[in-house]
């Protein structure tokens, strides 16, 4: 039987490369590949939330136009420091 936390990395790696916009995409899916193995599991369940946000949403939040929410904001910040040019 798989082990649950290695479960849960293979299905956020597989939903961060099948988002609804392309960015999105590419943007989530690096970081799906580089940080999802090292985080712990309150991470990762914070990460599966970031994940139910709406693309747009989460593509103007890394852009720095509006506000995230409370408990996402700390990953927002970490996938944004990923990005090149952070």
């Amino acid at each position: 039987m798989a082990d649950p936390h290695e479960t849960q990395i293979r299905r956020l790696s597989m939903r961060s490369m099948r988002r609804g916009i392309k960015e999105m995409d590419l943007i989530l899916s690096a970081f799906a590949t580089a940080e999802l193995p090292t985080m712990t599991d309150q991470e990762l369940n914070t990460y599966e939330k970031l994940l139910h946000e709406n693309d747009q949403d989460l593509y103007a939040w890394l852009l720095g136009r509006g506000t995230p929410p409370d408990e996402i904001a700390v990953m927002l910040e970490r996938i944004k420091s990923t990005l090149p040019g952070n």
